[in-house]
């Protein structure tokens, strides 16, 4: 999963950003409308977290943008901008939800998989090939039944290659899953993860395969 965080308080996104990150989602993070205007056109989200008083003005003018881009994606407003006449304009402009800070990063996960959860949204339930099946809600992977134990960006680059089974996916955009924008990545980082989750597929009559030059593809083995 990867969420868009707009939210100057460097603080609160520090803490925000560890939570998010325990639970296996990547963040990217944006202190400006600027910014999360450019990461909203380059990048796809799950979901939006969006402060409203930045430094460049009301973050509820960012919604339509976010819409405009990417209709279905699920906002949150996080504000302490907590009146009746402040929540009921943000959820009239199009959020999905409001919560005034001071908030707990529980309530805010909750919320968060509360949207998820939605039937408008859930869609497929899981995906199998060969014998491995992710399953795209509780974003875990079973080999022929047997859950396998993976790390946190193990399941994000598995993720994105089962969502695309069977055809090429570039490194850019692995590492774009894998990785939020603020990391830093070594040259031969997303490798040693795909080779670490290649051992852990034994028995789950799947292959990872590298198309030199482009990327990576997931196939059911013959």
């Amino acid at each position: 999963m990867r969420i868009l965080l707009v939210e100057d308080e460097t603080d609160m996104a520090r803490a925000l950003i560890a939570a998010l990150n325990r639970q296996g989602i990547v963040v990217d993070h944006a202190t400006t409308l600027d910014i999360a205007n450019e990461a909203a056109r380059n990048d796809v989200y799950d979901v939006a977290l969006l402060d409203r008083k930045l430094p460049d003005g009301d973050g509820l003018s960012l919604i339509p943008i976010l819409r405009g881009v990417q209709p279905g994606l699920p906002i949150i407003v996080l504000s302490a901008l907590n009146s009746t006449d402040h929540r009921v304009a943000g959820l009239d402009i199009g959020a999905d939800d409001y919560l005034s800070k001071p908030f707990s990063t529980d309530e805010l996960l909750a919320r968060i998989r509360a949207i998820l959860r939605r039937p408008a949204r859930i869609g497929e339930a899981s995906i199998t090939v060969g014998k491995l099946r992710f399953d795209l809600n509780g974003r875990f992977a079973e080999a022929a039944g047997i859950r396998l134990d993976l790390t946190r960006r193990e399941i994000l680059a598995l993720e994105m290659l089962m969502r695309r089974a069977g055809r090429t996916v570039s490194r850019h955009a692995l590492e774009e899953a894998v990785y939020g924008f603020d990391d830093e990545i070594a040259s031969n980082a997303l490798d040693a993860h795909i080779s670490r989750l290649r051992g852990k597929l034994a028995g789950a009559a799947v292959q990872i395969h590298a198309i030199r030059g482009l990327g990576y593809v997931i196939q059911a083995s013959s």
